[in-house]
């Protein structure tokens, strides 16, 4: 923290996200809870309400987990949070409460360490947390993108592929036993290798149904190419399109990372009909933070469905410092990845976020009735002129497209 004089007063100012090193906010693990602790009762009230929405008119209510849940989070050092989000009571349908639980992880070990020795660690550590899940009645459980590794990605270097796995591998093994124990479906991201073509490499979602059956997979739509996020590397954009999956517990599709500053690829998954779209990413501070809770909210609120959004929490140092080609010094890390994992809601309420520089675990129920309810208040669907955009999109992809663009006649005229 630095000091600067201004007006001849002195007053603070912070260097970049954190002003301890340690990933949090001026010593606090959350935005919400700095704000908690700092503000007047009647005032943190108001400043909740503009932040995280009001939930059917009313703040956000908290679910009592089990004893033994608290005590494992105290025991093994993760935050853990609960919320329950409404919808208004049917005649025609009963209630369709799915509870959702998102982890949030960073690794147990050095990038140093051998390589099988990292992954058996990153295992060991989410036992406890997928547990933790479980005993709490958690329906569908989200990781973290890449979670059974380091996020490598963007140091260019090929060794990490070793991590690629099938994508009925041994990943995928070790959670079947947790999906079949708690009937609980698993959504997986993984470096997955393609054995069938060329193993070829995907970042790649499999989803796990609650009898421990491999239900499908998607692979990410939209690879970054920004400061040391260009993954094009390792995998190029996922070839599955839009995919939503049919559970025991709702339909769900995963927008991976990247893919959520996509507006239409939101909108497509909409389109196919799901009901909680769940966005497993890696992402840094000073790159994207001011962006996270916005696009997740906005998302939520123009397709009318649930958002659950999960992020990598600490900060990873590699070997072999790696540059952005930007004239910067090389750098060992990418940076702080800040967690803040939370849900939104259709009617553009969200949950406080998990904390920034903890492990955590986020349980939310969610009343599926609520997103056609919203559709059916705001009619978005109905009033969509899917027509015209298709109309702009299909010219647009054409060589020969110009802009639908009307100059004033007198722009270009010379003054007399």
């Amino acid at each position: 923290m630095e000091k600067k004089i201004q007006n001849g007063e002195e007053e603070e100012e912070l260097k970049g996200p954190s002003s301890s090193g340690d990933g949090s906010i001026c010593g606090y693990d959350s935005l919400h809870r700095l704000l908690k602790d700092n503000l007047k009762p009647h005032h943190f009230q108001e400043v909740s309400r503009l932040l995280t929405g009001l939930h059917c008119g009313k703040a956000l209510e908290t679910i009592d987990l089990p004893e033994s849940v608290s005590t494992v989070s105290v025991k093994h050092g993760f935050d853990l949070q609960a919320f329950r989000f409404h919808a208004d009571k049917e005649l025609l349908r009963e209630p369709r409460v799915v509870r959702v639980g998102l982890i949030q992880n960073s690794i147990p070990l050095p990038t140093t360490a051998h390589f099988s020795d990292q992954k058996k660690a990153i295992f060991k550590k989410l036992e406890p947390i997928i547990d933790a899940a479980g005993a709490s009645g958690v329906n569908i459980l989200c990781l973290q993108e890449a979670w059974m590794m380091p996020f490598a990605f963007c140091t260019r270097e090929k060794r990490w592929c070793e991590f690629a796995e099938p994508v009925d591998g041994e990943t995928t093994k070790f959670l079947q036993s947790f999906a079949l124990k708690y009937n609980m479906v698993i959504i997986s991201p993984i470096l997955e290798r393609d054995i069938n073509h060329g193993e070829v490499i995907w970042n790649t979602a499999v989803v796990i149904g609650n009898h421990g059956n491999i239900i499908g997979k998607h692979r990410k739509n939209h690879i970054p190419r920004v400061g040391d996020f260009n993954e094009s590397t390792y995998y190029m954009e996922g070839n599955t399109g839009h995919p939503v999956f049919e559970t025991a517990f709702g339909k769900i599709a995963i927008n991976i990372c990247y893919g959520r500053h996509h507006p239409l690829n939101w909108l497509a998954f909409g389109l196919n009909g799901a009901e909680i779209v769940f966005n497993p990413s890696a992402t840094v501070g000073e790159l994207s933070e001011p962006m996270w809770t916005i696009e997740a909210r906005n998302a939520a609120i123009a397709n009318s469905y649930f958002v659950a959004s999960i992020n990598r929490v600490g900060t990873e140092i590699f070997p072999n410092p790696f540059t952005s080609g930007d004239g910067k010094p090389a750098h060992p890390d990418f940076g702080h990845f800040y967690g803040s994992s939370h849900v939104s809601a259709p009617d553009a309420s969200c949950t406080p976020s998990l904390s920034r520089n903890r492990d955590g675990l986020l349980v939310t129920d969610m009343d599926l009735n609520l997103c056609r309810q919203l559709k059916d208040k705001w009619g978005f669907r109905m009033t969509s002129r899917y027509d015209l955009y298709a109309e702009t999109l299909a010219h647009y992809v054409k060589p020969d497209f110009e802009p639908q663009l009307i100059s004033d006649p007198l722009l270009r005229k010379k003054s007399l």
